[in-house]
């Protein structure tokens, strides 16, 4: 199929099909709990450890995005990515469980829950059946949003210091840098995909920016496996 150049950027695209989920994103308490403090720790604390676990399937969907990538500079971007995915499970992480009480070993075999268990299976699923361009698309929100929300929340702070240190992080210049390195990276495979592969790298997008909603509504009800 002959590739299809768009007069709009393809973040854009993609932007437009998720701004009701970012909004509901936003407007969940779990979000509203950490800018007024009101979160439950027992929440938050549940939200870290899935966070955890999460982390360590995501390296593992950006090493796919390396390996497909079509050329090094992606190669050595997705790399030092899935690094870094597993140095903040390591480092912040196990700050902010050692201030909650608890240890990154003593997390670590607690259960993965069930919308953790589903996104990670989504997005490896995704990367590794598909073409570069989607396997970008799947991984993509978990920059974006965390970066848009980080940004959004990080003019009120929080009066809980260890809320506010979170949303420090994810508000930061250098996370930011990191955000505008990926999207600038879709804008370029974007103008030369077919249309088949637009929509397919759009429906991974739009589905996993679904399942962040579902993750902080999972932390917020510290959500386990029914039966």
């Amino acid at each position: 199929m002959t590739p299809t150049r768009s007069a709009e950027r393809t973040r854009d695209v993609l932007w437009s099909d998720i701004e009701d989920i970012y909004a509901a994103i936003l407007a969940h308490p779990f979000i509203a709990g950490l800018t007024d403090g009101t979160l439950p720790r027992e929440s938050f604390r549940h939200y870290i450890v899935q966070d955890a676990h999460y982390l360590r399937g995501y390296a593992k969907a950006l090493a796919v995005c390396a390996a497909k990538a079509p050329d090094e500079d992606g190669t050595v971007m997705f790399a030092s990515h899935a690094a870094a995915a597993i140095a903040a499970e390591r480092d912040l992480h196990a700050a902010l469980m050692g201030e909650m009480g608890t240890t990154s070993e003593e997390a670590a075999l607690e259960p993965i829950a069930p919308t953790t268990q589903a996104y990670v299976s989504y997005m490896m699923a995704s990367a590794l059946g598909g073409s570069f361009a989607e396997a970008v698309g799947a991984v993509l929100p978990c920059y974006w949003i965390y970066a848009r929300v980080g940004e959004e929340l990080l003019a009120r702070s929080s009066p809980d210091p260890l809320y506010a240190r979170w949303i420090a992080m994810y508000g930061s210049e250098d996370f930011q840098a990191v955000v505008d390195s990926v999207l600038a990276l879709t804008d370029r495979i974007g103008e030369g995909m077919s249309e088949g592969e637009r929509t397919r790298m759009r429906r991974h997008f739009h589905t996993t920016s679904r399942y962040e909603w579902m993750f902080w509504d999972a932390g917020y009800r510290r959500e386990t496996w029914p039966v």
